[in-house]
């Protein structure tokens, strides 16, 4: 599995050496799960906070 995903990050041989498009798609989709993640996180970490009395 390891395999596939360094495959999916190395250039394929194409004239202007770039990613490919799967590349970009996957680590888009990753960028949006750990922004989804840190939200859910801070939104439940908040939650938390608001328990909090200080007397």
């Amino acid at each position: 599995m390891m395999r596939r995903v360094a495959a999916l990050f190395t250039p394929h041989l194409r004239t202007d050496g770039g990613y490919s498009t799967e590349a970009v798609v996957v680590t888009a989709l990753l960028a949006l799960l750990a922004v989804g993640a840190v939200a859910v996180i801070s939104d439940a970490v908040m939650e938390r906070v608001d328990e909090i009395t200080l007397e």
